[in-house]
């Protein structure tokens, strides 16, 4: 039989206890297939009415040979594409990307506001914050990733930004 803490020892526990818990980011997701490693995926809430909704994520590849993301689709959503951000002549464009994405080997690509990210049209319901929307992605070699979606805010520039738009 194990002897008693002491107070001390409780409070070191506890201490180390929350010192792990905090560790890791609140609401981190990571979802696999394969090689593949798609860590926390979110969109932007949405007002009634809206047709588009941006979802960002980040795919790594832990394996030895390229992968290419190739589609996906949301639960909400009629229609996806991977579309890419970018400044042409002092403008900013957005263009869907032909062929899908490729993630080299030990390659970890983020899709984000302003640069990558899956565009999901005919969107059939509001997105609101703090929901959580089943998704898929469909990659080359890896095929289907089931994922799931948390919802941010409006104005977030990233999951850590739930609750502070434009922070």
């Amino acid at each position: 039989m194990c002897a008693p803490l002491s107070h001390f020892a409780r409070l070191s526990v506890a201490a180390m206890l929350l010192f792990v818990s905090c560790a890791v980011p609140a609401g981190a997701q990571e979802f696999k297939a394969g090689s593949i490693v798609v860590g926390q995926p979110w969109i932007r809430a949405t007002p009634a009415g809206a047709k588009a909704a941006a979802g960002y994520l980040t795919i790594e590849n832990t394996g030895s040979e390229a992968d290419r993301l190739v589609g996906g689709s949301m639960a909400r959503s009629g229609r996806a594409e991977i579309h890419q951000m970018k400044m042409d002549k002092g403008v900013m464009q957005m263009r869907e990307v032909g062929g899908g994405l490729e993630i080299k080997p030990g390659q970890k690509v983020k899709l984000g506001p302003g640069g990558y990210h899956l565009m999901f049209m005919e969107l059939n319901a509001p997105l609101k914050l703090g929901e959580t929307v089943k998704g898929q992605l469909r990659l080359e070699k890896a095929g289907a990733v089931e994922i799931e979606y948390k919802v941010e805010a409006v104005g977030a520039k990233d999951p850590s930004q739930r609750g502070h738009p434009g922070h």
